[in-house]
């Protein structure tokens, strides 16, 4: 398996992680990792709640969602010799779902979930 640059601990929110990433793309964000050209790693993600949605059987979660929230994003990843600008082309070679838990936040969440939002609380699909 690939080195995983970006690991997060499920049992944690995203900001109390070892690297906390970023919820917007702008320059002067400073990369967190670096990786050469050519280089194979893993980097895990959070799904936009950022646990808020739990596998408790209610859909008290869903419809109480924390909508105003930005979605927190991995990263960033500094590619050594790359410039702005440049156009880079980046291989996804897996994507993998997260491992099923015994407990916390996302037992028994290998993968993600679908829900549909009450239009009291912005409707929509999720």
């Amino acid at each position: 398996m690939p080195k995983n640059l970006f690991p997060l601990d499920n049992t944690k929110k995203f900001t109390d992680q070892l690297h906390v990433g970023h919820n917007r793309w702008h320059p002067d964000i400073p990369p967190v990792v670096s990786v050469n050209p050519g280089d194979v790693f893993r980097v895990d993600c959070r799904e936009w709640f950022d646990g808020a949605i739990k596998n408790d059987d209610s859909a008290d979660d869903v419809r109480n969602a924390p909508l105003p929230g930005v979605h927190v994003l991995s990263g960033p990843i500094r590619v050594e010799g790359a410039a702005p600008g440049d156009l880079l082309v980046v291989d996804i070679l897996e994507i993998d779902a997260c491992d099923q838990e015994d407990e916390g936040p996302f037992s028994g969440m290998g993968w993600g979930y679908t829900g549909v939002f009450a239009k009291s609380n912005g409707g929509g699909f999720l």
